[in-house]
């Protein structure tokens, strides 16, 4: 297959195929023992090859291999090779489970429903380890090519025990635990940057001014120099076994980056890049600066498809001053710091770096590698969370508060609380670093989904970052209640400006007769139209229908507009009326959304609220919401056809 630059397609162009005579290779191939293999290619060119009769079992091989070969292979969904690792593995354990089992059944039919409860139910596992294998094999057995290949009660036994597993989403850090990680990962990373620069300036002062060098700095130097040179570092020539890993450990820390940097750097990375830890592991070497303002890197986005894995990332540099604290310069900067080790493994990976060859037998040259070009596995040596506990200064935990015990009497004060348990070393993980960054930046944005998303969609920015993480739900119950307390203020401030220009409604609670509404205030003719429900409107009553307190013309507005009006009059009688209407406008606020209700229905809501009910006792209020109410009579404002 070739291909003849960019425009090689088009109208009239056909595509590039391969040649002719080209057969695919076959999913599954027998191997040089004669028993079933499976090959793997993985979308960052990573491959590796099963032997499925390296297993017990052989009656189950050929399911076996058709079935792995559809879950790795190209049609697959599995395309790293940590998946395919792991389902390898996956594998195994099925296969020799089977071998011990009692009966043992020697094909595929002979698979029945006590087969998979002992499955999911063994004891040399843990319950997440079994759950996991179980959701696994019934991923690979689940593929429609296999439909029909094992026996339904035992299918049904799969489906049935994993019906209720439920993957638990991982939550971030509080703000607090956020500030001080980053706080102690950037005076690391900058501990190390000095570190190696320090070396660096040495040696460049050997090579411009060797004389200018006392005797012991130059021979400082010259060591650092032979280092740099060959990239081997020696071994003393006496001394315990221990002693002597610590002392090429120190000696290459002068020059190189060694495991215990790596932790530091990799979670400053994931701060300040905003990235996951895959993607920060596989970062390559190569990459363009924009005009000294950005760098630009093709980085690995796993898990979104075929031939989706790779994106373009442009990162800001910022001023040298500022190289840890923007991404693009402290990307440089981990080239800076990893170019020796990357010279000597010649490998195209940023993260390059010396370890000590003595565990894995290799020496000299071969001591500086590149870990995660092989195996993003490799991260769990880093250990982020060993680093956390063990560094001068531990980052810390949040207290966790202490936990009231109702059979034991507080000491001292009723009311006193129980002081906090101390803190504990703050558990470090990139999936927590992520979900913090990426909550920090919904948070930032206003809470607005989709300029939030960055390496997710919206969907999953919410369903995996957002909705696990407590401090994200406490800023969005903090940004509602603001936003209802505006909400009910913007209301209130239409309501008092309402009033300004049409006066107060009459409230008087206390009156119901006719005498006793003139001994209120009010003229007897009133009084007795009032007594006898003859100015009755909605909710309330109307004093002077045919005169507008604003206009003088007979009144035109929604019966809403009432509780902002100079000839409104409310009396005990119309209490039920308006707690009516209060629970008629609280079923609406669950159907409409809160912009459109505040706007139709919050400036009558405050008012009856916060300004009429006022007025009356709340033992008043509760002795009528003991009763029956009325209809509320929203029709009599608003078309049934309208209502949302």
């Amino acid at each position: 297959m070739t291909r003849r630059g960019r425009g090689s397609t088009g109208p009239g162009r056909p595509s590039n195929l391969p040649p002719n005579g080209y057969e695919a290779p076959p999913p599954v191939r027998k191997g040089p023992s004669g028993g079933l293999v499976v090959d793997f290619r993985g979308d960052d060119n990573r491959r590796k090859s099963y032997d499925v009769g390296t297993l017990p079992m052989p009656g189950w091989h050929p399911l076996l291999a058709e079935a792995l070969a559809l879950r790795i292979g190209p049609s697959g969904d599995i395309s790293t090779l940590a998946g395919a690792n792991s389902s390898w593995r996956v594998l195994g354990r099925w296969a020799r489970f089977l071998a011990k089992a009692f009966p043992s059944p020697t094909t595929p039919d002979g698979l029945t429903r006590a087969h998979i409860d002992a499955f999911h139910t063994r004891d040399d596992a843990a319950l997440g380890t079994r759950r996991a294998d179980m959701l696994e094999m019934r991923l690979q057995f689940g593929n429609e090519h296999l439909a029909g290949r094992l026996p339904a009660d035992a299918w049904d036994a799969f489906n049935r025990r994993l019906k209720r597993v439920e993957v638990e989403a991982v939550g971030g850090y509080s703000t607090g635990e956020l500030d001080r990680l980053t706080a102690a990962a950037r005076a690391d990373t900058a501990r190390i940057a000095r570190r190696i620069r320090t070396s660096e300036h040495l040696l460049q002062r050997l090579r411009e001014e060797p004389e200018g060098l006392d005797p012991q700095l130059r021979e400082q130097a010259e060591t650092l120099a032979a280092l740099a040179t060959t990239g081997e570092v020696p071994w003393p020539a006496a001394g315990s076994k221990v002693g002597h890993i610590a002392w090429r450990v120190e000696l290459a820390s002068q020059l190189f980056l060694t495991w215990k940097d790596l932790a530091p750097l990799m979670i400053l990375l994931a701060l300040v890049t905003e990235r996951n830890g895959e993607t920060l592991k596989e970062l390559p070497a190569k990459h363009r600066i924009l005009e000294d303002r950005a760098v630009e890197v093709v980085a690995v986005k796993r898990r979104r498809g075929a031939k989706k894995w790779f994106e373009t990332l442009t990162w800001e540099i910022g001023p040298k001053a500022r190289e840890l604290h923007t991404p693009g310069g402290l990307y440089l900067l981990l080239l800076e710091l990893t170019a020796r080790s990357r010279g000597f493994c010649e490998s195209p990976s940023a993260v390059c770096f010396w370890r000590n060859g003595l565990r894995a037998g290799v020496t000299g040259r071969d001591e500086h590698w590149a870990p995660f070009a092989l195996d993003l596995d490799h991260g769990a040596s880093m250990e982020l969370s060993q680093w956390a506990a063990t560094r001068p200064k531990p980052v810390l935990a949040d207290p966790s508060p202490a936990k009231k015990n109702p059979a034991e009497k507080p000491k001292g004060k009723p009311d006193e609380e129980p002081a906090p348990k101390n803190p504990a070393a703050l558990k470090v993980t990139f999936n927590k670093i992520k979900t913090s960054v990426d909550a920090r930046r919904t948070r930032q944005l206003g809470g607005h989904l989709p300029s939030s998303a960055k390496s997710n969609t919206a969907q999953v920015l919410f369903t995996n970052y957002l909705k696990p993480d407590e401090t994200t739900r406490e800023w969005a119950e903090e940004v509602l209640t603001e936003a209802l307390a505006d909400a009910e203020q913007a209301a209130w401030d239409a309501h008092a400006a309402a009033l300004t220009r049409r006066g107060e409604p009459t409230v008087i609670p206390d009156a119901e007769s006719r005498q006793q509404l003139e001994d209120a205030g009010l003229d007897p003719q009133t009084a007795l139209d009032l007594a006898e429900g003859d100015l009755d409107t909605a909710w309330t009553a109307c004093e002077d229908h045919d005169h507008h307190p604003e206009t003088g013309a007979p009144c035109d507005d929604s019966f809403l507009a009432c509780f902002h009006c100079g000839n409104c009059l409310v009396t005990r009688t119309h209490l039920p009326k308006l707690l009516a209407l209060l629970d008629a406008l609280g079923t609406m606020r669950e159907r409409m959304s809160e912009d459109a209700w505040w706007k139709r229905y919050g400036p009558a809501w405050v008012a009856v609220r916060r300004d009429i009910l006022a007025k009356f006792t709340p033992a008043e209020v509760d002795k009528v919401r003991q009763q029956p109410l009325p209809d509320a009579l929203l029709d009599l404002v608003e078309a049934p056809w309208e209502q949302p």
